[in-house]
């Protein structure tokens, strides 16, 4: 097994973003959310459970957490450009990501067509147990 690593940041590079995997990019599930904030933002989002997330704000006062619905994740966006680079949940003592594949410089190696999901249907405690199973642990770095 080889481990892949992707890195990628926001627009003016406030936010920067690592994804960790030892899955091949090509059998990653590229997947279609279709809730409003999703669709607007155009995004196209992974995840690996085995693997590993970390957000960086290099300026905090620059990361936006933006919360709705359920208001079981922080949506990270940058205050400076406005780029959404990933969604976190926290749980207990531990976090979870889905990280926006739009934000990753080799966005191309991952090639499999967008998956629709519709989550619409979830209340908290389901959608909190399908974000533990199948998001990336993550962390969220704020660097001074």
């Amino acid at each position: 097994m080889s481990l892949h690593r992707f890195t990628g940041r926001c627009h003016c590079g406030a936010l920067s973003l690592s994804f960790t995997t030892d899955r091949s990019p090509q059998d990653i599930p590229v997947l279609a959310c279709q809730c409003a904030f999703c669709r607007k933002h155009g995004v196209r989002a992974v995840a690996d459970p085995q693997g590993q997330a970390v957000v960086t704000a290099h300026d905090p006062a620059l990361l936006e957490r933006y919360r709705f619905g359920l208001t079981t994740a922080d949506f990270l966006l940058c205050r400076c450009c406005g780029v959404y680079v990933a969604a976190v949940m926290t749980d207990g003592d531990r976090s979870y990501a889905v990280v926006n594949l739009n934000g990753l410089d080799d966005a191309s190696a991952f090639t499999g067509p967008p998956e629709t999901r519709v989550y619409d249907g979830e209340d908290e405690a389901s959608r909190r147990q399908r974000r533990r199973t199948t998001w990336t642990p993550a962390t969220v770095s704020l660097r001074w």
